[in-house]
C-alpha cells in the first residue's frame, strides 16, 4: 500500500537559528516528490526530519494516519539513498543488497530470493559477487538503490543521489530512478539542487528558499507559470524587464523599455489595475528580428553561440538591460555581434510579476500551497 506523507507546521532550529519555520506539505502515496532549492535552503534538513535523523522542534509528521515524530528511525520502514552511496566496501554487491534484510532477521531463503529480485531489477545481477572497489560510480549507485528497495520500505528517501556522477551518468541514472520508481510504485522524496534533474524525474516539485516552500506543482506548471520571481529564476533561465501595466477598455498592456508596448491577455481579473510590474521572458520566449523597423525591444547583439539545433544570442538593450535568447538555428548565417535587432516577446508564454516579484499576476498559476493553506 502506498504511504502518503503529511507535514504540518514543521519547525527546525539549531540553537537560536530557525532553519525551517511553520512548513506544511502533503505528499501523495506513490508519487515521486522532489524538494528543490539552492544549497542551504533546508531541503536536506526536512528530508532528515522525515527520516528521523534530525530532531523536530515543532509540528507534526505523519505516514498516512500514523504520527511519526517520536518513532525510532529503524521503525519508520524507510529506505535511504545518500549522495556518497554509503555502500559497505568490505561486502560484495549481493551482501550489500541483503544487508537490511539480514538486520531484520529475515529467513535466509527469503533473503536470497528478495535480493535476486532487486539485483535483476537494477540490472546488476551479473555483478553480484563483485566488490564495490571494482564498480563504476553508476554501478555503485544502482547497488545503493537496490539495497534501499530490497527491504520493501513504505517510503524511499533520496538525498542528492546523483551529484557525484558525471553528466552522462546523471542522465542515465535519473532515467533508471524514474523507471524503477514507476515500477515499484513507492512513495519517494527526492532532494536535489539540479533543476533539470528535478524536471526530468518528478511528479511534483516543491521549490524551497530559506526554509520556506515557494511553489508546489508539476514540472510543467512550475516552469510555465511560476508563483514568483524566485521560482522563475531558479527553474531555468529568465530575462527580467521592468515595465508598467495599464488597463484601458478591459485590455491590459505593458509598456517596456525602449518604448515597446505589448498587450497581455492573461492578466487575472483581480490584478487588472495600473501598477509597476516585471515582465519575465525565458530565452526561448524572445524572438530576434533583423528588421530594425519591426516593433520590439531595441537591442544590440553582443555575442552568439551556435549549438547545432539552437543558437544562443546575448544582447544588451538600448536601456542598458541585458538578455539571452535561444532560437532554433536557421540555414542562414547567424546574426553577428554588433548587429542592431529588435526582440519580440511571446506574450502567451511570458510571465508578469508584481514590482517586488512576490506574486504572478497572470491566470493559470496553480500552487498546491494554496490548497494546503485553505485546509489549515
Amino acid at each position: 500500500m502506498s504511504v502518503g506523507i503529511t507535514i504540518k507546521d514543521a519547525v527546525k532550529r539549531y540553537g537560536s537559528n530557525t532553519i525551517i519555520k511553520d512548513l506544511s506539505v502533503s505528499i501523495k502515496g506513490g508519487e515521486l516528490f522532489t524538494l528543490l532549492g539552492p544549497s542551504g535552503c533546508g531541503k536536506t534538513t526536512l528530508l532528515r526530519m522525515i527520516a528521523g535523523f534530525n530532531s523536530i522542534e515543532g509540528g507534526d509528521f505523519y505516514f498516512n494516519d500514523t504520527r511519526i515524530n517520536d518513532l525510532d528511525p529503524a521503525k519508520r520502514n524507510i529506505g535511504m539513498v545518500f549522495q556518497n552511496y554509503a555502500i559497505f566496501p568490505h561486502m560484495s554487491v549481493r551482501r550489500n543488497v541483503e544487508f537490511g534484510l539480514r538486520n531484520r532477521n529475515v529467513p535466509r531463503k527469503q533473503i536470497g530470493a528478495q535480493a535476486d529480485k532487486f539485483l535483476k531489477l537494477m540490472q546488476i545481477d551479473a555483478l553480484a559477487d563483485r566488490m564495490p572497489e571494482k564498480l563504476s560510480g553508476g554501478q555503485q549507485q544502482r547497488v545503493a538503490l537496490a539495497r534501499a528497495l530490497c527491504i520493501e520500505p513504505d517510503v524511499l528517501l533520496m538525498d542528492e543521489p546523483l551529484s557525484n556522477l558525471d553528466a552522462k551518468l546523471r542522465v542515465e541514472m535519473r532515467t533508471v530512478i524514474k523507471e524503477i520508481q514507476n515500477h515499484v510504485g513507492i512513495t519517494t522524496v527526492y532532494v536535489t539542487h539540479d533543476q533539470e534533474e528535478a524536471m526530468a524525474i518528478s511528479d511534483r516539485i516543491a521549490v524551497m528558499n530559506e526554509g520556506v516552500i515557494q511553489h508546489i506543482g508539476t514540472p510543467k506548471v512550475i516552469y510555465q507559470r511560476p508563483a514568483n520571481i524566485f521560482v522563475a529564476t531558479f527553474i531555468g533561465r529568465s530575462n527580467l524587464f521592468k515595465g508598467r501595466l495599464a488597463v484601458e477598455n478591459g485590455q491590459a498592456s505593458v509598456a517596456l523599455p525602449t518604448g515597446y508596448q505589448v498587450n497581455i491577455d492573461t492578466v487575472a481579473p483581480q490584478n487588472m489595475a495600473a501598477q509597476e510590474v516585471v515582465l519575465c521572458a525565458r530565452p526561448e520566449e524572445l524572438l530576434v528580428q533583423r528588421d530594425k523597423s519591426a516593433p520590439g525591444l531595441a537591442a544590440v547583439v553582443d555575442d552568439c553561440v551556435f549549438l547545432g539545433l539552437n543558437t544562443h544570442y546575448f544582447v544588451h538593450l538600448d536601456s542598458g538591460e541585458r538578455a539571452e535568447i535561444i532560437q532554433e538555428s536557421t540555414i542562414d548565417s547567424v546574426i553577428q555581434p554588433g548587429t542592431r535587432v529588435k526582440l519580440k516577446v511571446n506574450t502567451l508564454k511570458a510571465n508578469l510579476f508584481t514590482q517586488d516579484g512576490s506574486r504572478n499576476l497572470l491566470t493559470g498559476v496553480h500552487n498546491d500551497l494554496d490548497a494546503l493553506a485553505k485546509e489549515g
